[in-house]
């Protein structure tokens, strides 16, 4: 076949590529990998230990040392992981959770990412508490290298008799190092867990004496003399012998 111009041309007829299965092996094994990178996100918050656990992040008041602006006490708590405390100032920098009434701690936990904020990230901190700044003891530490995700505080030791779990008013952590030496620190989260008493007495069908957020019922001390009598008891104690009830508004809170 010729052109106008006299060239002869040759038609071919257009080759059609075969099939193949290289696209859909690309595509699953991008799947796959964001599969992966899904269930090892440091992030989510699956934690099994956290079963019959209440958090009382919202029973204390928060402070910290220093902080820059728009990043202090409510960034620290958002739940939003890229948002923070940010110190501004000398170390040691501290943060104080002041509770107002006895707490039984059943788990802490930080949240650091060492990805983001590198030579912002602790990699030495110290754990205190007590009943107030006047007598505070240290009852654990810690220390890790490019940490990223949750870091759990150990609590073992520190209960009456060595158990684990920690009665307190008042808990401070202190960042005593940051990585690379940093000066001032990045701590994404902190929360703090108390046993939830709704969920042992829908198990074992028995009343507990600590309400659900972990508050410690104190008792009023009987009356010297008189052990085991109604005397050193209130009011709202003896309801079997003509006792009055307790309003409402005198019980401990409950966390939503």
């Amino acid at each position: 076949m010729a052109d106008p111009l006299g060239n002869h041309v040759i038609m071919t007829e257009p080759i059609t590529p075969e099939p193949t299965d290289e696209g859909d092996s690309d595509i699953a094994a991008t799947d796959a990998a964001e599969e992966d990178e899904e269930e090892l996100d440091p992030f989510r918050d699956d934690d099994p230990t956290l079963q019959g656990l209440r958090n009382i992040n919202s029973l204390a008041s928060w402070t910290v040392s220093t902080h820059k602006p728009t990043c202090g006490v409510s960034a620290l708590l958002s739940p939003a992981p890229h948002t923070y405390w940010q110190s501004d100032g000398p170390q040691p920098h501290t943060l104080t959770i002041h509770f107002f009434k006895l707490v039984h701690i059943a788990k802490l936990r930080i949240l650091l990412d060492f990805r983001k904020d590198e030579s912002y990230t602790p990699t030495r901190m110290q754990f205190l508490a007590g009943t107030g700044h006047h007598d505070l003891c240290e009852f654990g530490g810690w220390e890790g290298q490019q940490p990223v995700g949750w870091q759990n505080v150990p609590l073992d030791g520190c209960g009456v008799g060595g158990g684990r779990g920690l009665r307190c008013f008042l808990v401070q952590v202190r960042v005593l190092e940051n990585h690379q030496n940093g000066k001032d620190t990045h701590v994404r989260g902190v929360q703090i867990f108390a046993r939830d008493g709704r969920v042992s007495q829908r198990e074992d069908g028995s009343d507990d004496e600590s309400d659900s957020s972990g508050m410690e019922m104190l008792e009023e001390e009987e009356a010297p003399g008189k052990k085991g009598g109604a005397r050193g008891k209130s009011l709202f104690d003896l309801k079997g012998l003509g006792g009055l009830d307790e309003p409402d508004w005198m019980r401990d809170p409950i966390v939503r």
